[in-house]
C-alpha cells in the first residue's frame, strides 16, 4: 500500500535553544507511505500508540496497550558512535483483563545504541528491547514480553490510513508549528494469544494505532488532554480530543475525525461534538488525581449522541522515567445511538494532566 499527500508551504525552525535543532509540523509536510509509518528523527517527539479491545471465544474481554515513545535530545552530526545519546526511547506496556477485574502495565527505557530500539523503515520494524511491531506487507506483528503476561497479535488494517486534522497538521495551540503530523489506522482486525500467567488465551477483535510526531510543547495555559477513539459496530470510527486550560475551559483547537464505513473522513472542529464527564470519579491511590471515568459524547452534525463507560476504574499509568506524564489509558464500552437507530461499540479513553500539567502536546 503506498499513497502521497502533497503540500505546499516549506518547514520552519523553532527559537528555543534545544527545539531549534528540529523541524516544527506545518501546512506543507509531504505524506508518504510506508514511510511515514516509521522515524522521524528530524521531529524533537514521536510516538506509536497500539490499544485495542479483544475477546476469547468463549467471550472473556481483554483491552490491550504498547506505546513506543522516541524523544529527540541532540541532533549534533558528530554524534555518530553506537552508544552517543541522540534520542531517548520509552515504552509502555499495558493489559486489562476486563472480566477478570485486573490491570497491569510495565515500561522501559532505552538509548538506540547498538539496535536496543528504534522505528526502521528497511527493517519494517519499531522496537524496544523485545517489545516491538514488525511490518509484513499490509500486517503489523505485535510482540510484547513481560514476566506476568504476554501478546502475539496480528494486526490487519481495514481501512486505509487516516491524516487527521486540516491541511495535514493536527493544531493543538494557536500559531505556526503548535500542531502534530499524525497519522491513525482506525480499524486493524486483531487475531492472537495472550498469555496471562500459566493461562494461554486465543483472542481476536479490533485495534487502532496512532503515530505523532512534532517538536512543540504545549501553550503555557494547556495543562492535559481527553482523548478518546471510538470504533462503532456500523464500521464507523471516531477519534476526538478536548485540550483542557487551566481554568478549566476548552481550547477552541480541540478537534476530531469521522471515519465513515469506506474509509472516507470528515475533520470535526471543536464546535462540532462535546465531550462532557458524567459524575463517576476515579481517585487514583497513587498520584492522587481524579479522573472522570464516565463521558457523554455528542455530535450533532451526524446525529450521534454516546455515553463511554468502563469495565476496570484502576487504569492509571503511572510512570517512573520522568518523561511521560502518569495518565489514564483504558479499555471503554460505548452505547448510544445515531438517529432514532442505536449504536454500540468499544474504543479506549486517555485522560491526563489530571495530577499535574503535561509537558508535551498529544
Amino acid at each position: 500500500m503506498r499513497s502521497k499527500l502533497a503540500f505546499v508551504a516549506p518547514a520552519v525552525l523553532l527559537l528555543q535553544p534545544l527545539a531549534a535543532q528540529y523541524r516544527t509540523a506545518l501546512p506543507g509536510y509531504c505524506y508518504e507511505f510506508p514511510r511515514d509509518h516509521f522515524n522521524h528523527p528530524e521531529y524533537q517527539t514521536e510516538w506509536w500508540y497500539y490499544t485495542g479491545n479483544l475477546k476469547s471465544p468463549d467471550g472473556h474481554r481483554f483491552g490491550f496497550e504498547l506505546t513506543f515513545f522516541r524523544q529527540g535530545v541532540s541532533r549534533d552530526p558528530a554524534k555518530t558512535a553506537a552508544w552517543e545519546l541522540r534520542d531517548l526511547y520509552f515504552a509502555h506496556l499495558a493489559l486489562s483483563d476486563l472480566d477478570g477485574g485486573k490491570f497491569y502495565h510495565s515500561e522501559r527505557t532505552n538509548r538506540s545504541g547498538p539496535g536496543i530500539a528504534a522505528g526502521n523503515e528497511s527493517l519494517g520494524r519499531i522496537w524496544n528491547g523485545n517489545w516491538q511491531i514488525q511490518w509484513r506487507g499490509d500486517n503489523q506483528e505485535l510482540r510484547a514480553i513481560d514476566e506476568r503476561f504476554q501478546l502475539h497479535l496480528t494486526l490487519h488494517p481495514a481501512k486505509p490510513p487516516v491524516i487527521h486534522g486540516e491541511r495535514g497538521v493536527s493544531q493543538k495551540a494557536e500559531g505556526p508549528g503548535r500542531a502534530s503530523h499524525y497519522i491513525s489506522f482506525t480499524r486493524l482486525w486483531t487475531s492472537g494469544v495472550i498469555d496471562v500467567g500459566n493461562n494461554r488465551v486465543e483472542v481476536s477483535g479490533a485495534s487502532w494505532m496512532d503515530h505523532e510526531f512534532f517538536t512543540h510543547q504545549l501553550d503555557s495555559e494547556q495543562i492535559g488532554w481527553d482523548w478518546l477513539s471510538l470504533q462503532l459496530a456500523d464500521n464507523t470510527e471516531l477519534m476526538l480530543f478536548h485540550i483542557r486550560h487551566k481554568d478549566g475551559s476548552i481550547d477552541p483547537h480541540s478537534a476530531g475525525t469521522y471515519v465513515d464505513a469506506n474509509g472516507k473522513t470528515t475533520h470535526l472542529r471543536s464546535a462540532d461534538f462535546s465531550l462532557q464527564p458524567a459524575d463517576e470519579i476515579w481517585a487514583s491511590p497513587i498520584t492522587g488525581a481524579r479522573y472522570p471515568i464516565h463521558w457523554r459524547v455528542a455530535i450533532p452534525k451526524l446525529s450521534i449522541e454516546l455515553e463511554a463507560k468502563t469495565s476496570i476504574e484502576s487504569q492509571e499509568l503511572t510512570g517512573k522515567t520522568g518523561f511521560a506524564p502518569n495518565y489514564w489509558e483504558g479499555a471503554i464500552v460505548l452505547s448510544g445511538q445515531r438517529g432514532p437507530q442505536s449504536l454500540s461499540g468499544v474504543g479506549y479513553l486517555e485522560m491526563t494532566g489530571y495530577d499535574r500539567p503535561v509537558p508535551f502536546t498529544k
